[in-house]
């Protein structure tokens, strides 16, 4: 809960916009303020947000909430009715 808490706060917080341009010029300054001041960056392109960048430390929060997302989904996959079978053998169905 701390963790989706502390998401929004951040989320809600104005976000630093830079130009794709402007970003190559000042490549170096804006990672270490990603990497090192923890400040979420926004590149922009013709005006329209097209990329984010974010710290290692975001991205590892982003993976296990989205890790967390899928075992959720996992469980109420197991509990829907019907007959379960191995993943081997649908991997085989599919040709994977």
């Amino acid at each position: 809960m701390y963790l989706m808490y502390n998401l929004y706060i951040k989320g809600a917080a104005m976000l630093s916009t830079v130009s794709t341009a402007e970003a190559r010029k000042r490549l170096a300054e804006i990672v270490n303020k990603v990497a090192y001041g923890k400040e979420p960056v926004v590149l922009t392109r013709r005006g329209e947000k097209i990329a984010a960048l974010i710290s290692m430390e975001e991205l590892e929060l982003l993976q296990l909430i989205e890790d967390y997302i899928d075992i959720e989904d996992a469980k109420k996959a197991l509990e829907e009715p019907g007959k379960n079978i191995p993943a081997e053998k649908l991997w085989k169905k599919l040709g994977i």
